[in-house]
């Protein structure tokens, strides 16, 4: 068996080299590697002392002074060949730093090559306007021993160096046909690298190199899936790296898509099974078999890692990665595959790259297929320190198995070859009848997402499991009729269909959506790419803390961009509260957990789009010295208990003197200064783009109300809220929160607000001016319906009422979590027993309807036990039984706090 697979797959396991073995094996099993010894004595000489870094300093000099580019990258080649195997067979290079060395050569060569293509037509010019992107392993910068490179050459016909006379277009074609000579040609030494063009757009007729412009044109409008998927790996390598890298940053949102593409994926798929069975010669582990193309080969690996990255890089920049173990371990970061299968495929493909790069070293020919001599199979084995043939083919027999088994599932998962076989219900149910009969009306044209061949065709694959999760849903009718509004939105439904086809656990979950819950419903038919998000697993795990979206909500390509971070944190938002709205119609989450959540997502994005607005206006106006924007939440927002339907009560405060002036090109007084601002940051949180809405926000609650200015300084809050406010605004108090600003300045406030609850107060007073300002309320804002639990008498707001009254009167459990509040003041006596627990029943039930059933009223029959149940009851009839002792319980609160007795319906 191996020597030492860790040493040979270049794992950091390795423990000690052996030169004169590797040596002896290069001669006896590498003619080609036999000869560079005897052409380069001085770099035998350094690897036989084992002076690896020396024999590579060496060997990357070995073309200096060669004023002939051709000449001396050969020179270069030919001894970095020599270095780089020795160093691996001896175990002193692994594996990551051979493709490495490699692939930097390869930057290097190409770079100069360009460089002297250009100054044949145009001396001293240099590459300007030209470049070299790179794909494939050169992309990843794993390169293999032997291999060809595949970069596109691209040029910019405005600065790209040329005579005056010469058109731009024959000037780059000039250059091309240069840089391949220059490369490729094979001389008395040797060659380069091989140069294949043909991955460039519409290989077949384009030239070799295209301006900047036609690519950006081809892949935005007519590029195939294959492409996608090579693009995964690209990278500005030579030349003109600058434009080349702008040129991949434009064409970014064609690789990496929000929006989940299964036709591409699929299409990965089969181009993978048209592979297998092109190279059907290759499969057969023994003589003859290909380590690139054959089942569980190299290819395989890549495109298994490839595959996960088109399906969620676009939501996960973290997963853009070049490098195929890289990308594995960050997928199992991300949980996406197994941490297992991680290390497995990882492994697999680190010993396969090794075992193609001994095949390549003995002739220095671009082999992948094992030889079908059986002594030249024992001669590859023997270059690698194996036994013998026998030996290497038992060891790709088990790794070939390994790949294969789990590149099998992917195929099946995403490139479906045959229709899903789906019991179909009875045609006698109604339900069957119906939907049958609309069918035959969507696909005659009744929604354009339908109209297309394909269209209709994808569709065709996913009726059966449609009609099935429809008779199985518990509102079939509401699900259908959603099901219609939400094809209706689509301009095309492909990608929907072809996503349910590949997941069709995906269509009961879509099902209970629609038939429970219309606002989902409603975000669905307006977004259908909401659905991408719940084939991830991590769609069911809560967000973490502030900071932790935050920085999710920054992340990506955004830049400076002040619209397009507008649009991506809508985007981003709106698939959290999708998310965990899912999670409360499949019952996978308490619905206080989930408020919880929706609270930590406003928060940060407040925080991320306050510090842009800020930094936006900052462009013009400055910055107000030693002085910062504040924002004090309130209501749910301050207690961290939003619903779907939550505003946000925002308050906008600012630190310093407010007779301060900005600094920047149009200075602004700071109080006139502060209130733009805030009307900025209020303008990012509720104004629409293109991407949707957000939120809405309410800043009724600022000092002087709507009629006072929207942000007021620090001094001049507390000022207000000492002499001017009134007991309600002090009651608002009670749940206010911090959400941004310096440290300092949210220190500052909460000062100011602990000041403000701590004051005494007249008993009698504060509870006149509570019972008056719930009687004024209970008047002008009545319960909506008899699941209206905020409103109702015996409701939350009593509760509140209660709770801020205790507050204010007794100095006591002052936090502006209600709940909390709630427990403190039960424990100590202030309030009866069980009102914590009537409190979390009536917020669990109000998270809930809010969603369900938003006008209040009761669900349809259907929904109503998805309700008990996240309220944690067993039925509907026990749900509305213990809604009912709550709302007791707050009535006896209520009287013992206020001695008025509460009528309870």
């Amino acid at each position: 068996m191996a020597l030492d697979h860790a040493r040979q797959a270049g794992h950091s396991g390795r423990t000690m080299t052996d030169f004169p073995s590797a040596l002896a094996r290069a001669r006896a099993h590498s003619p080609f590697l036999s000869m560079a010894l005897g052409r380069l004595p001085e770099v035998e000489s350094l690897l036989a002392a084992g002076d690896t870094e020396g024999a590579l300093a060496r060997a990357k000099a070995a073309g200096s002074g060669i004023e002939d580019a051709a000449v001396a990258l050969r020179r270069e080649r030919m001894a970095l060949a020599l270095v780089v195997a020795i160093g691996d067979l001896a175990g002193a290079f692994p594996l990551g730093r051979v493709v490495a060395e490699l692939s930097d050569f390869a930057d290097r060569s190409l770079d100069a090559a360009i460089a002297a293509a250009i100054r044949r037509r145009v001396p001293d010019a240099d590459s300007t306007g030209f470049t070299a992107i790179a794909l494939g392993k050169h992309g990843a910068q794993e390169l293999n021993y032997s291999s060809d490179i595949d970069p596109i050459l691209l040029y910019d016909p405005d600065v790209l160096p040329r005579r005056e006379r010469d058109d731009p277009a024959d000037a780059a074609q000039r250059v091309a046909r240069s840089l391949m000579e220059i490369m490729s040609a094979v001389t008395g030494d040797g060659y380069v690298f091989r140069v294949d063009l043909r991955l460039r757009p519409a290989s077949e007729v384009s030239p070799l190199a295209l301006p900047f412009e036609a690519a950006i044109t081809h892949y935005e409008s007519s590029a195939l899936a294959w492409e996608r998927a090579a693009y995964i790996r690209a990278r500005a390598a030579s030349g003109d790296v600058a434009r080349g890298q702008a040129f991949l940053d434009t064409i970014r949102p064609f690789v990496w898509r929000r929006s989940l593409d299964f036709g591409a994926i699929a299409e990965i798929g089969r181009l993978t099974t048209r592979i297998r069975d092109h190279y059907s010669a290759g499969q057969a582990i023994g003589p003859g078999y290909d380590l690139k193309r054959g089942r569980g080969g190299i290819r395989e690996v890549e495109f298994f890692a490839q595959t996960h990255q088109l399906i969620h890089g676009g939501r996960n920049p973290a997963l853009r990665l070049r490098g195929t173990r890289a990308s594995l371990d960050a997928l199992a970061e991300a949980g996406i595959i197994g941490a297992e299968d991680a290390a497995v495929m990882g492994e697999s493909y680190d010993r396969l790259r090794t075992l193609e790069h001994r095949l390549q070293m003995v002739a220095d020919q671009q082999t992948h297929s094992l030889p079908g001599d059986a002594a030249a199979l024992d001669g590859v084995a023997r270059l690698d320190g194996l036994a013998d043939g026998a030996a290497l083919v038992a060891e790709l027999t088990a790794i070939s198995e390994t790949v294969g088994r789990r590149f099998d599932a992917l195929i099946e998962t995403y490139a479906p070859t045959g229709a899903v076989q789906v019991e179909v219900p009875d045609q006698s149910d109604p339900v069957v009848d119906r939907f049958a009969e609309r069918v035959q009306a969507w696909e005659g044209g009744q929604y354009r997402c339908l109209r297309s061949a394909e269209a209709r065709e994808a569709f065709a694959r996913i009726r059966p499991q449609l009609l099935r999760a429809l008779c199985e849903a518990p509102d079939p009718e509401r699900a259908l009729l959603r099901w219609e509004h939400l094809l209706e939105g689509l301009p095309s439904a492909i990608n929907v269909f072809r996503l349910l086809e590949a997941r069709p656990g995906l269509l009961a979950v879509v099902m209970r959506v629609l038939a429970h819950a219309p606002t989902l419903a409603d975000e669905l038919a307006r977004r259908s790419d909401l659905l991408d998000i719940l084939i991830d697993r991590s769609a069911f795990d809560l967000p973490g803390s502030v900071a932790e979206i935050a920085a999710e909500l920054s992340r990506g390509e955004v830049g400076d961009d002040y619209q397009r971070l507008l649009d991506a944190v809508r985007l981003r938002v709106g698939e959290m509260r999708f998310a965990l709205g899912v999670q409360l119609v499949e019952g996978q989450r308490d619905p206080l957990e989930v408020a919880a959540a929706l609270s930590r997502v406003a928060e940060a994005s407040i925080e991320v789009l306050g510090r842009a607005a800020i930094e936006e206006f900052r462009v013009n106006h400055g910055v107000v010295p030693q002085s910062d924007l504040a924002i004090l939440g309130l209501g749910r927002l301050g207690g961290a208990a939003l619903t779907h339907a939550s505003d946000l009560d925002l308050v906008f405060l600012f630190s310093g003197d407010h007779a301060s002036e900005s600094d920047g090109r149009r200075p602004l007084g700071a109080t006139l200064y502060y209130n733009r601002l805030a009307q900025r940051v209020i303008a990012a949180l509720s104004v629409p783009t293109a991407a949707g809405a957000l939120y809405e926000v309410d800043t009724r609650l600022r000092p002087s109300g709507a009629q006072g200015p929207i942000s007021v300084s620090l001094d001049s809050f507390e000022k207000y809220q000492c002499e001017d406010a009134w007991t309600w605004e002090h009651m608002a108090l009670c749940r206010a929160r911090a959400m941004f600003g310096t440290d300092a300045d949210r220190a500052a406030l909460s000062a100011i607000i602990a000041r403000v609850l701590e004051r005494p107060r007249d008993p009698e007073k504060l509870r006149a001016d509570v019972l008056e300002m719930r009687r004024t309320m209970a008047e002008h804002k009545p319960a909506k319906g008899p699941l209206d639990v905020k409103l109702a008498r015996g409701g939350l707001v009593d509760i509140e009422f209660m709770v801020h009254f205790l507050q204010l009167r007794d100095h006591l459990a002052q936090t502006p979590d209600l709940g909390a509040a709630v427990q403190a003041l039960e424990d100590l006596g202030l309030l009866p027993a069980g009102m914590r627990q009537a409190h979390d029943l009536l917020a669990r039930l109000l998270v809930v309807v809010r969603l369900v059933a938003p006008d209040g009223m009761f669900p349809p029959e259907a929904s109503r036990g998805i309700v008990a149940r996240s309220c944690g009851l067993e039925s509907w009839d026990a749900l509305l039984d213990a809604v009912l002792a709550a709302r007791h319980c707050v009535g006896h609160g209520w009287a013992q706090v206020f001695d008025i007795q509460l009528e309870i319906a």
